[in-house]
């Protein structure tokens, strides 16, 4: 066994790990079973979240996989790697270091993180130095009394025209950002990253390709943003317990400068892909798939995660989020309507918009903001209102109107619509490279209303 040990510490490197005190305890047990990305292990009495370490014998040499627990059933233990296990032999020898000190993962948090690009467990992907790591025993967050909680009652101003005016934003405000793919979807998180006025912005690109990754950080970005911003980046191929250990970083990265009293802008790209990687886990560890092919435990941990996004006690900042949601399904997209029932808004790209050239693509008709009316004027809510109504009524009679069947004077709305349809359509259109403030946008939509 001490053999087995001293090659262990001779690999460590592989996991950027220091070493500082070798521990004289050893959890260590055998590998049973292999199911999917499961593994199952006997001999290990660990709680959930622990580290382990599992020895591969092959041609001579010895390898170590790095995985992690995510359950328990009497004397086995479930454990996910963080890489392949297609290479994981029966009966392979899989061990931990003391449950005291070194059984749990560190993590890098603090304003060190500024400007730098991590993976799902805080190691550089950019090639600088490695940070200095805290300890931080669990990614799961408090429980905060709402009647403690910040309330939200300042404007969020997020550079884009339609956003601030017709879908006012407020500082700690959880919105989605829903659409399929190829809608524009990730060039308007690019502007309102770079236009936002936050304090941090933390950007987490959960599940996404890679090529996508180096467009967004060079193209939406863009290097002058980079000095304010965290990128946590685990790309489509990573295993799912990285996808979901990612989220939960990026989360908690959001909540340590919330609670430094920063204003904070967490983008979430995208929340199906964190929903997906847990009902991947959930149903290999055996939960029965419902609605769409997600188990019941969606519900519940898709409420917990998103309500972390929030404001916590009144002396301190905010986290104002933007998660998208991919959707699979053009109608009752399941978590779509789960997020819909937690969120304080959304935003949706529309099909026809995106097709006919119109960026930002938002469906202004479909699209809400449930704070708005709380954070801006009643006059500004009354203007925004009725340039909503000119759009709704106009899009449901385009084909009378295209086709000439429309009778001028049948309707007074409708015949201001068509009017005023060449500047409603200026109004919301918006170059990637024009930023428009809230004072700007309300301006704009005073020469229209």
């Amino acid at each position: 066994m001490n053999k087995r040990l001293n090659n262990w510490y001779d690999q460590i490197n592989i996991f950027n790990k220091k070493i500082d005190d070798i521990p004289n305890i050893i959890y260590y047990g055998h590998v049973i079973g292999l199911r999917g990305s499961i593994i199952e292990a006997t001999g290990l009495k660990l709680p959930i979240h622990s580290l382990c370490i599992i020895e591969i014998k092959k041609n001579n040499q010895i390898n170590y996989i790095e995985c992690i627990v995510i359950g328990f059933l009497k004397e086995k233990t479930f454990l996910t790697s963080f890489k392949d296990v297609c290479f994981i032999p029966p009966n392979s020898f899989i061990f931990s270091k003391d449950i005291k000190k070194h059984i749990f993962q560190k993590w890098p948090i603090g304003f060190q993180l500024l400007g730098r690009v991590l993976d799902g467990q805080g190691k550089p992907l950019d090639y600088k130095p490695l940070l200095n790591k805290d300890w931080l025993y669990t990614l799961s967050g408090d429980y905060i009394n709402p009647l403690n909680k910040k309330p939200i009652n300042e404007i969020f101003d997020v550079g884009i025209r339609s956003i601030n005016a017709l879908l006012t934003l407020g500082k700690g405000q959880k919105i989605g950002l829903c659409s399929q793919s190829g809608y524009g979807k990730s060039i308007l998180l690019g502007m309102i990253s770079k236009y936002s006025k936050a304090d941090i912005i933390v950007i987490a690109l959960i599940g996404e390709r890679g090529r996508e990754v180096q467009e967004f950080l060079n193209n939406s970005l863009g290097l002058k943003n980079l000095y304010r911003s965290i990128i946590i980046v685990v790309p489509i191929n990573a295993s799912p317990i990285l996808k979901i250990q990612g989220s939960m970083y990026a989360m908690c990265i959001a909540e340590y400068f919330r609670d430094k009293n920063k204003d904070v802008l967490l983008i979430f790209d995208s929340l199906t892909r964190y929903a997906m990687s847990e009902r991947e886990i959930s149903i290999s560890l055996g939960e029965i798939p419902l609605n769409q092919g997600y188990p019941s435990s969606i519900f519940s941990k898709l409420s917990n995660f998103i309500e972390r996004a929030s404001n916590s006690s009144k002396d301190s900042g905010s986290i104002t989020t933007f998660f998208t949601i991919l959707l699979e399904y053009e109608e009752n997209d399941l978590i779509l309507e789960i997020s819909k029932s937690i969120l304080d808004g959304h935003i949706i790209l529309s099909k026809l918009y995106a097709e006919s050239g119109h960026y930002p693509a938002i469906d202004i008709e479909l699209s809400i903001s449930r704070v708005m009316f709380n954070i801006i004027s009643k006059k500004n809510y009354e203007k925004s209102r009725y340039l909503k109504q000119l759009i709704s009524v106009y899009q449901k009679n385009q084909d009378l109107i295209n086709i000439g069947a429309y009778i001028h004077g049948s309707n007074k709305i409708l015949d201001e619509a068509i009017e005023k349809w060449n500047q409603i359509i200026c109004f919301l259109k918006q170059d990637i490279f024009e930023s428009s403030s809230y004072l700007k946008s309300i301006s704009e939509l005073n020469k229209i209303i």
